[in-house]
């Protein structure tokens, strides 16, 4: 039977049925029935992520809505006391001298993440989680009111997209005045809260014994393969490989555009002739992904009918809804969601493609044992997507309107490289604040225009004041949101590249591998998943060297 999404309902908890249903699987292990507490552990762990991720999907759904929020507060108070139970009872397991037979029932890498999570929660850091997630909730509510007026439009942050790629230099200028006129509005809110937020982490890790809260972010997003030093390397790999690149294409476009400076405002426009824009609205797109995924071969096609008539898309751009995209799933019952905001833009294609992979992965894993493997870690999720972006490059003439996939394809790739200056340096920016937890607005602001300069040196915002003094950080809701996600874009990109260099000899070969990694879901850590798809690590020097070397080739930039 097809499952609908409007049909979708799982029980509210409440603390006190939390605690009874934990206190089950307790009582099944002080009775020796180590199997059934697992099998049972894992049931109520799934039912309680069904019910928390259709809650957060409700409220990104309408953040208006009394009731969406009403149920979204519920949640933040009652996922520090669900950690807690979690937390308890994996001491537990991790604590029984039958190791071998822990690892024979949930498997090694299980094992190894729930040694790190027991390193990041403690019954004494409750309340700083559930205030964490209560400011991370209020700046995705400021960030959803903005109405901004360009060209006689009202619309919201996501609407500015078409704007900001205009052909007209002036409306392009207009939108970004626009934008960065409401967050210099409610700059003193925004230090605010991030200020709020850091302190809330840094004392967190203290009282975890931490010095400072890096370990524990990075520990919190399950990194159990690479630290830091790692990361660094990363981000020196590309400021040295990748940017040199990316300023010879700016400054191509400003030679090409005949502009005696590039500003942030043409960043957007990529291509001088205009962004190629999608072959159609929201129900064009919709209808001819179907033929895209069907013509891709293997079961792609038929999950995204699924997807379509269960309901699981909202891609639509509404004025209450939150801005961005992403990929939700209910483990209870084996079916993802993709929540996205179209705008007119070849961003549409892109974001589509991108959590349509995320679905995908999470609907091929969805049989495997526990809910710790249903999604990797998050830089190893971000390959599934970012690689489906560019799988789908043969037959994006679909997507795009008409004659123009190859410009698609040439922005897209533009896009792709510029993006890892920009992603590192998100990245380097957070160590740095968690670093010195004590800057000020002001200093932190002075390190993003810094490191900014060093990773986008091309980069000139003209008389745009909040992003010129360094407050371009302020409109990444990761930053905010989720502490250290956001280096997980670049190294995934890094391996997504890989499968666009492999599919440019072999598609059939290169789809293959890739719905094998979906297969793997979260079974291996980040560097074993890269491994088991012959991919190169993004830790291994040359790997982005290989990857410009051909880029230069196809945008002929030598």
């Amino acid at each position: 039977m097809s499952i609908l999404f409007k049909d979708l309902a799982f029980p509210t908890p409440t603390a006190d049925g939390l605690a009874a249903a934990f206190g089950r699987v307790t009582a099944l292990l002080d009775a020796g029935q180590r199997d059934q507490a697992l099998a049972l552990f894992d049931t109520e762990r799934r039912a309680y992520d069904s019910w928390a991720s259709l809650v957060a999907l409700r409220f990104a759904q309408d953040t208006t809505d009394p009731q969406a929020r009403a149920d979204r507060d519920l949640a933040d108070s009652l996922t520090p006391r669900v950690t807690e139970h979690e937390i308890a009872i994996k001491r537990r397991l991790l604590d029984d001298p039958d190791r071998p037979g822990l690892v024979a029932a949930v498997g090694t890498h299980t094992v190894r993440l729930w040694e790190t999570d027991i390193t990041t929660f403690d019954p004494r850091i409750r309340d700083a989680l559930e205030e964490e997630a209560r400011l991370g909730a209020e700046y995705t509510a400021l960030l959803a009111s903005a109405r901004l007026t360009v060209d006689g439009q009202t619309v919201n942050l996501s609407g500015l997209a078409p704007f900001a790629e205009s052909l007209d230099r002036d409306v392009r200028h207009a939108a970004e005045q626009a934008r960065w006129d409401f967050f210099a509005t409610h700059g003193t809110e925004l230090d605010a809260l991030y200020d709020r937020l850091v302190q809330v982490r840094h004392g967190m890790a203290r009282t975890l014994g931490y010095d400072t809260y890096t370990p524990l972010g990075y520990r919190r997003m399950r990194r159990v393969d690479y630290g830091p030093a790692e990361v660094a390397r990363f981000r020196d790999d590309v400021l040295t490989h990748v940017v040199p690149l990316v300023r010879a294409i700016m400054e191509n476009r400003r030679l090409t555009m005949n502009w005696d400076r590039l500003r942030s405002w043409d960043e957007a426009l990529i291509d001088p002739l205009g962004n190629p824009r999608p072959a159609g609205d929201h129900d064009v797109l919709v209808e001819r992904a179907q033929t895209m995924f069907d013509r891709m071969g293997g079961d792609l096609g038929a999950f995204y009918r699924k997807m379509t008539e269960g309901g699981f898309l909202d891609v639509r751009n509404r004025p209450t809804k939150a801005g961005g995209g992403f990929c939700t799933a209910f483990p209870s019952m084996g079916m993802p969601f993709i929540f996205a905001n179209f705008n007119g833009t070849q961003h549409d294609i892109n974001v589509f493609t991108h959590e349509m992979g995320h679905a995908y992965q999470n609907w091929k894993s969805r049989d495997l044992p526990g809910i710790d493997l249903l999604w990797p870690t998050m830089e190893a999720a971000e390959i599934n997507s970012m690689a489906l972006e560019f799988l789908t490059w043969p037959q994006i003439d679909l997507m795009v309107e008409d004659g123009l996939a190859d410009r698609f394809r040439r922005v897209h790739l533009i896009g792709s490289l510029s993006f890892l200056p920009y992603g590192v340096c998100v990245d380097h920016f957070q160590h740095e604040v968690y670093a010195r937890p004590d800057m000020t607005a002001e200093q932190r602001h002075a390190t993003w225009r810094r490191l900014e300069q060093l990773y986008m040196p091309w980069r000139d915002y003209g008389d745009l004041a909040r992003p010129a003094m360094g407050g371009r950080w302020q409109a990444q809701g990761h930053i905010y949101r989720s502490p250290f996600y956001y280096i997980d874009y670049t190294l995934a990109l890094c391996c997504a590249m890989q499968f666009w260099l492999r599919s440019r000899t072999d598609q059939d070969g290169a789809m293959a591998v890739y719905t094998d990694l979906c297969t793997l879901g979260g079974s291996q850590p980040f560097t074993g998943l890269v491994a088991a798809a012959g991919l190169a690590s993004p830790f291994e020097p040359g790997t982005l060297a290989d990857i410009v070397q051909e880029a230069e080739r196809v945008l002929q930039m030598r």
